[in-house]
């Protein structure tokens, strides 16, 4: 091992430690003992520190606990060069800093004004753009997309690249590969942060470009979501450090990517990533340590530049992906701009706009039907009906019509609005592109990059045409895509659409789980939650809203051993709870023998478990004798005493906990909605912004047991958020829960 790189990263410790016990003798003289400190809205107080010791720290006294731990672990600041055949001083000093740099990070928060956003997304104009720890909303929002391998992983890079060129084309790399890149640090002044911003980058969590911070300290970050995702989704518990480092280690592919000079503070940051099995790959010439052990594959790998012929930079992601041991598998799609799940956060603004079409400006609609003849689908073949839009002048507007037809053996009409729906993530994935909505209300935008770039229209068919044959060609044998940009052919197709809609609507609202006699599991989230298995019924959809019974279907249809598997019901142990003898033999064996039963329309007697990924949290409130429902989005106080980042972390991770339950937003108008406790007439309240989002569906079903607008019978933030506030408003309007049987 270099002795180089161990007295460098001994020293950076102790200059770490210094800057944090200098900081916290500040805080300790200006806001005292008592002084609350956390990263805002995260379940996991400091969670490098935390997830390693088991230690919570909640006030600026607490931070003793810290240092006490920095000094046991920090080896003596050497005088010269130390050598040692091994690793363990440098992995000591480097976790010493993880452990400094989190107290120096988290007191910026008490800073005036505050130095991070609390938003997803970075402003393109101003100085306010760094975003800080990822807090629980933001945090479980992405999980699923780990969970998945839609995300295979993270590129921490700190420093900043030669030129702004070199660092747009390094970041755009990494987007196309599907990772997330946390932006960090500076070299020479500059950060990567702000040479993609002066280029017209959009950065953000939508975009996987998320700029941390300016100081290195903030790497403690990208560590600290790391830990956080082996405790949340891993099932490891506080303390237990060495299941957390090897759950990273072989889970969550990332490394560090170092650009400019590394410093002494960088070589122990680096270190303590080290820790995780997170390598170190830099431009410079740095000592490396080549011998495995820690990391998969090397630890340190440097790539200077020997000759001003050496392209480096146009190699170091591939040599970094190669070093961690990562499988990225890329998207091959046919278009002149780059391509992946990283761009679907892409926002295109008026004044980026080269062409839009739909959005109630212009008719429009996208259709996929199945036909029943080979001879019917010529396979890739892309029509334009209409013109293109390489006459237009910036700010125009078009109509679009999209009708893709799919031929396959094994092609059901119930898979249609399964792929249809694909539609918007498949087009939003091409960088200048941009698309919402569906069916007959959908929007489409290409900016004036892309269109530069040669984005048209006929490549909307060669993205669907590529990506339904790459995800679905289980059942998708051949496909065509017609593009009509004529208006008569777009408004004339638009009306075949929309009874097709209506048919769909009618065969799966008639949907019952009785209809079926076998309902299917979901163990995506296993990677991240070993003990978690989701069943989903006709009239429960996955918790995480992404999958219905009939997306379930399909989906095993395409991947016969993939993570949704038919489930028997067999034999009704309990019709009212939702309770079917083949569901808990399956049940039991997917756990692993961790779970015994299930009830699918109890969230008191044996509840589905959750693996931290729900659109929604259920929890009794036993004065009201009734449920409140807090969506992801709401980070605000609940009635039940806890905000949503806190449910989250007490019922995530696959465990039983009985009168909380996680859920998609479609079930709470369901028939089935915890049924056996009572049904919808238990919630007495929701933030207003998930009643605006479920009002019409279940006022429609409250309305079949006489009720009008049951919705405005519910509490929300304005009426409180306690529970006695809520009690108060329940009598005031007569809600019925106040009269149903006790839940428990």
């Amino acid at each position: 091992m270099s002795k180089l790189i161990a007295s460098a990263a001994i020293r950076g410790a102790h200059q770490a430690r210094n800057t944090a016990k200098e900081r916290f003798e500040e805080a300790l003289e200006k806001f005292g003992e008592d002084q609350v400190v956390e990263l805002p809205n995260t379940a996991y107080y400091l969670p490098v520190f935390y997830g390693m010791t088991g230690q919570e720290v909640e006030t600026v006294g607490d931070m003793r606990k810290i240092f006490d731990k920095v000094d046991q672990l920090l080896p003596p600041e050497p005088d010269q060069d130390l050598w040692v055949p091994y690793l363990g001083h440098t992995l000591d000093a480097g976790m010493a800093t993880l452990f400094a740099d989190e107290v120096t990070e988290s007191l910026k928060y008490l800073e005036d004004p505050l130095p991070y956003r609390t938003e997803e997304d970075c402003p393109m104009e101003g100085d306010d753009f760094w975003l800080g720890a990822a807090d629980d909303i933001v945090f479980r929002k992405r999980g699923l997309e780990f969970v998945d391998g839609t995300a295979p992983g993270f590129a921490a890079i700190v420093g900043s690249a030669p030129t702004n060129e070199i660092a747009v084309e390094i970041a755009r790399e990494l987007q196309e590969k599907n990772l997330y890149v946390f932006l960090i640090g500076e070299s020479g002044g500059k950060s990567i942060a702000e040479q993609l911003r002066e280029e017209g980058v959009q950065m953000g969590w939508d975009n996987r470009l998320v700029p941390f911070g300016k100081d290195t300290s903030s790497a403690v970050f990208a560590l600290g979501f790391a830990a956080r995702v082996a405790m949340a989704f891993g099932g490891v518990q506080p303390g237990d450090y060495s299941r957390i480092l090897n759950y990273n280690k072989n889970r969550t592919f990332a490394f560090v990517m170092a650009l400019g000079e590394v410093t002494d503070e960088e070589y122990a940051r680096a270190a303590g990533a080290i820790n995780f099995g997170f390598p170190a790959i830099a431009d410079t010439d740095i000592p490396e340590i080549l011998p495995t052990g820690v990391c998969t594959y090397e630890h340190v790998v440097s790539m200077p530049k020997q000759t001003e012929e050496d392209k480096i930079h146009e190699e170091i992601v591939t040599r970094a992906i190669e070093v961690r041991g990562l499988k990225v598998e890329v998207s091959e799609v046919p278009v002149p701009v780059s391509y992946g799940p990283a761009f679907e956060g892409e926002i295109i603004r008026k004044d980026d706009l080269m062409v839009e079409f739909g959005g109630q400006r212009t008719p429009a609609f996208e259709y996929l039907r199945m036909r029943e003849r080979s001879e019917d689908v010529e396979d890739g073949d892309i029509e334009i009906i209409g013109p293109d839009i390489d006459d237009l002048d910036p700010g125009s507007r078009l109509p679009l019509g999209i009708l893709v037809e799919v031929y396959g053996r094994d092609m059901q009409d119930d898979f249609e609005p399964v792929l249809e729906r694909m539609i918007h993530t498949y087009i939003n994935e091409a960088s200048g592109a941009w698309h919402q909505g569906q069916r007959d209300i959908n929007w489409m935008r290409i900016s004036k990059d892309g269109f530069e770039e040669g984005l048209r229209v006929k490549h909307f068919g060669d993205i669907l045409h590529a990506r339904l044959h790459q995800d679905y060609g289980a059942v998708a044998d051949k496909i065509q895509v017609k593009l009509f940009t004529d208006e008569d052919e777009v408004k004339k197709w638009r009306e075949e659409a929309r009874e097709a809609y209506h048919q769909r609507d009618e065969r799966i609202m008639g949907m019952t789980d009785e209809s079926v006699d076998t309902y299917y599991s979901c163990i995506l989230c296993q990677s991240f939650a070993p003990n978690h298995v989701c069943i989903i019924t006709p009239q429960r959809s996955g918790l995480c809203g992404g999958y219905s019974w009939l997306d379930a279907k399909a989906n095993y249809q395409i991947i016969p051993t993939g993570p949704n598997q038919p489930v028997d019901k067999g034999e009704t142990i309990d019709e009212t709870l939702g309770q079917w003898k083949g569901v808990n033999d399956y049940l039991a064996e997917a756990s692993r023998g961790n779970l015994e039963r299930f009830s699918a329309y109890s969230m008191v007697h044996d509840p589905m478990t959750s693996c931290g990924c729900f659109e929604c949290i259920a929890v009794m409130l036993p004065q009201t004798n009734g449920i409140m429902i807090v969506p992801r989005e709401y980070s605000e106080m609940t009635p039940c005493g806890m905000r949503f980042s806190t449910l989250a972390g007490q019922i995530g991770g696959g465990v039983q906990t009985p009168g909380f339950v996680g859920h998609s937003k479609l079930y709470i108008s369901s028939d089935k909605f915890i049924s056996a406790d009572g049904g919808y007439e238990r919630i007495v309240w929701m933030p207003k912004m998930l009643k605006d989002d479920v009002r019409e569906r279940l006022n429609e079903r409250a309305a079949e047991d006489g009720y009008d607008d049951f919705v405005s019978m519910i509490a929300d933030e304005d009426v409180g958020s306690t529970e006695e506030e809520v009690l108060a408003f329940l009598q005031e309007v007569g809600h019925p829960a106040l009269e149903l049987n006790p839940m428990m």
